[in-house]
């Protein structure tokens, strides 16, 4: 298990180019199922998760060739369908949380698949509900094996198109759906869909794929079936959690910092979030300008009121970055109440910055008063250890300005979702070092 030990104190400076989004590379990868012939992806962010996903396709017979660093062209025309039934196979998908956007293409293609309880991150119970529903809606059978864990999905012949109300705006829920309708006949009418910009760039993949999705960037999709698809060139979109994340870092840091190429127009309501605590931002061109500033002063409503920062579904701010905001506010000037609606354990990370010296009242699972330093009590080194990816950042970001030498453990949660992270942090002038 390796840990990073961070000095903290140092000022940044230069450039960062954020990586391909996790998110959206999950979907797509595992969407190359959906065909035979073969599909190229750019942008491929090379990270933990990613590439465990990458391994299992290949597990399963998917041709994979590396053109370059982050491309990738992949041919699902020769998948071993008796694998795919093996508890071998059930419990590889049981330890990758990105497994289970392999169900929709196997179950819509194959017509059987596998869904395993996920693993992934520590930050409480995450709902499967929407997927499986929305399966057994396109007409697939569900039986439950609990020696596995997992519920196998079948289907005799193809899935059937119908209308359907989503329980929840599930991202991950929308995108599985979507995979396993495209080969369905009929149309597919999914209602309170996710609208997240990776879910859009799936969509937008599969149109090119030879697919008929409309509605694409709302939340009332309509999938109209088709016989086949092809393949097809794809560029994945930055990722926006990592360019909310080096804003973030910019703040707390209090320096100048230029984000290139971060594909403005898809971080919705990002950098006004971060000017509501304060943080001045500058779009040029493409780029965001953070530049160095001595306060950062929260904003208060309108009646006075303080200051609430909430998670929602897109257009809403990503839960995501919630860890990351919450951070920064610790040395911003003022108050305000961190609100995480979606995970009930996101914020239990908390009580490592509270022993670092900030103040923090965690109400509940969900809620944290944050009381802004201005700087003028620094955080104090301390020993951590990383919960899940989120918290994991935003816990390197605490140790990047505290006073002294921090320790992060568990940081393969922080690989998870990160590439090569201190390198590129350390070229801005960051002092992290891998153990």
């Amino acid at each position: 298990m390796a840990r990073f030990i961070i000095e903290g104190g140092h000022r940044l400076c230069g450039e960062i180019t954020p990586q391909g989004a996790k998110n959206e590379a999950l979907e797509v990868i595992s969407a190359v199922l959906l065909t035979g012939e073969p599909v190229t992806l750019s942008n491929i962010p090379e990270i933990l998760d990613v590439k465990n996903l990458i391994e299992l396709l290949k597990g399963m017979g998917v041709k994979v060739k590396r053109l370059s660093r982050g491309m990738y062209t992949f041919q699902a025309d020769e998948v071993d369908t008796d694998y795919i039934e093996t508890e071998e196979f059930v419990q590889k998908c049981a330890k990758l949380r990105g497994s289970v956007m392999v169900v929709g293409p196997l179950l819509g293609r194959f017509g059987h698949a596998w869904f395993a309880k996920p693993g992934g991150d520590k930050i409480g119970r995450r709902r499967v509900d929407t997927h499986l529903d929305g399966m057994v809606n396109l007409g697939a059978q569900m039986d439950y094996d609990p020696s596995r864990r997992a519920f196998h999905l079948t289907s005799e012949g193809r899935l059937t198109g119908r209308y359907m109300l989503l329980d929840e705006a599930s991202v991950t829920g929308t995108a599985n759906i979507v995979m396993a309708a495209v080969l369905a006949k009929g149309t597919t009418t999914i209602y309170n869909a996710a609208c997240e910009p990776y879910v859009q760039q799936l969509c937008r993949m599969l149109n090119k794929m030879g697919a008929f999705i409309d509605g694409v960037g709302s939340n009332l999709l309509r999938v109209h079936g088709v016989e086949k698809l092809h393949g097809t060139l794809h560029k994945i979109l930055p990722d926006m959690i990592e360019v909310g994340s080096f804003i973030g870092m910019a703040a707390l840091n209090q320096s100048a910092l230029t984000i290139k190429d971060v594909n403005y127009r898809e971080l919705g309501i990002i950098p006004d979030q971060f000017r509501r605590l304060g943080v001045r931002l500058e779009q040029r061109g493409d780029d965001i300008f953070v530049p160095a500033q001595d306060t950062y002063e929260i904003d208060s409503f309108l009646d006075g009121s303080i200051m609430t920062i909430a998670d929602a579904p897109w257009p809403g701010l990503t839960p995501d970055l919630l860890s990351v905001m919450l951070v920064v506010a610790t040395q911003c000037k003022g108050s305000v109440l961190i609100h995480q609606k979606m995970f009930e354990s996101r914020l239990f990370f908390v009580d490592k910055l509270i022993d670092m010296g900030a103040q923090i009242i965690l109400c509940d699972p969900h809620r944290a008063v944050v009381i802004g330093h201005d700087h003028r009590i620094t955080l104090k080194a301390s020993r951590m250890v990383s919960p899940d990816i989120r918290a994991g950042i935003a816990m390197l970001i605490a140790a990047m300005s505290a006073r002294g030498t921090s320790t992060i453990d568990n940081i393969e949660q922080i690989d998870r979702g990160y590439e090569n992270i201190e390198a590129r942090l350390n070229a801005l002038g960051a002092h992290i070092t891998r153990e």
